[in-house]
């Protein structure tokens, strides 16, 4: 947890914005690979990954959030 504590949340948040929905048009590429994971057609390795790399600054900002939640 020491590590969580240590990011900013300025950083956490600027990281979830830019890295987590980058590309941003024609949508962000987050959505579109939750809407394939949805539909059922997330399937080949790269997506999986791809989807797993842009979640995971939402998933540090959401760890952050809820342990600032916590602690208080």
């Amino acid at each position: 947890m020491t590590l969580l504590d240590q990011i900013p949340l300025n950083i956490a948040i600027l990281a979830a914005l830019t890295l987590g929905l980058a590309p941003f048009f024609p949508e962000p590429h987050l959505v579109e690979k939750l809407r394939m994971l949805f539909a059922g057609t997330l399937t080949r390795p790269m997506d999986i990954f791809d989807l797993l790399m842009h979640a995971a600054p939402w998933l540090v900002l959401g760890a952050k959030l809820l342990r600032m939640a916590l602690v208080r």
